[in-house]
């Protein structure tokens, strides 16, 4: 039943909000967003949890600050996906301003297959939807399988909508696809910022052990792909803001493993830097560090 109800959700949003004048649909999703925060729930007290690592000489009132942007910021998300398909392309060309992005569009001129990795921040299809409007380059990513079915199917449905090709995340079956891809010069994309399988890659992030995949990295190395973090957010405006940061090289030296390691490393630290600079517009709503973990598990 309450997969049920969770579909029927999402349904309603995307019959519904794609349908409501952008300012009216804004103005939803802050009241929406301001309500949620002020309820003070478990994602809410998460996500200020998490931001006091990344703020960590924050006060109370000012984590508070940031769990309430934040939370606009991940309500923006939402109203902006749920109406990216009634947006035209000019709209979709216009909504996001990449910077840095000749570490891009070099490596595509070059024919070398690019890795793009980002983490849980701004709104990663609105950036997609750019990719394949503005830049007119197809990419592939992987999509995690949710329940019910048809949620996920609505999922994958709206990706495809916006010119994506959608992978499930099962039994590492992707991993052979996407590599085909880079070996073609094809783009893909990934987010790469939180991982609880036992094949996560342990990394240091804002001082704390955490996990993240090792997907990109071993793609990276196996196929000759360029491995690019890229980083986003709002700045109060229509249009979405991101940075392409420069690649991160396969290391000379070491085993599979090791290098797979220090690229891992690497991203972390990039991802770190953007969400420094913006943590309002970190969408991570989840336990992320392994103290967390342990402790849920406890």
């Amino acid at each position: 039943m309450r997969e049920r109800l969770t579909d029927t959700l999402y349904g309603l949003g995307w019959a519904t909000v794609k349908k409501l004048p952008e300012p009216v649909a804004t103005g939803l999703g802050r009241r929406i967003a301001d309500t949620v925060w002020k309820r003070r729930g478990k994602s809410v007290l998460r996500l200020e949890s998490n931001l006091a690592r990344v703020v960590p000489d924050a006060s109370p009132q000012r984590l508070a600050e940031l769990s309430r942007a934040g939370m606009r910021s991940y309500m923006r998300y939402w109203m902006e996906s749920f109406r990216l398909p009634a947006w035209s392309k000019d709209r979709m060309k216009t909504g996001f301003a990449p910077r840095d992005l000749h570490h891009l569009t070099d490596g595509l001129a070059a024919g070398r297959g690019v890795v793009l990795a980002l983490p849980h921040m701004g709104n990663y299809d609105l950036a997609g939807a750019w990719v394949t409007t503005k830049l007119e380059t197809p990419f592939t990513t992987v999509a995690e399988r949710l329940k019910p079915e048809t949620l996920y199917d609505r999922f994958v449905a709206y990706r495809e909508s916006l010119g994506m090709e959608v992978l499930p995340h099962t039994g590492g079956a992707a991993f052979g696809t996407l590599a085909r891809r880079l070996r073609a010069g094809g783009l893909v994309c990934l987010v790469a910022d939180r991982d609880l399988s036992a094949s996560g890659v342990e990394v240091k992030f804002f001082g704390e052990a955490a996990r993240m995949p090792a997907g990109p990295a071993m793609l990276a190395q196996q196929t000759g792909a360029l491995l690019l973090p890229v980083t986003l957010w709002y700045d109060g405006s229509p249009v979405m803001q991101g940075r392409v940061h420069p690649p991160i090289d396969v290391p000379e030296t070491g085993t599979r493993a090791e290098k797979t390691s220090v690229m891992t490393q690497a991203l972390a630290d990039a991802f770190a830097t953007g969400i420094a600079e913006h943590p309002e517009d970190w969408h991570m709503l989840q336990r992320l560090w392994l103290a967390d973990l342990e402790e849920r598990r406890a």
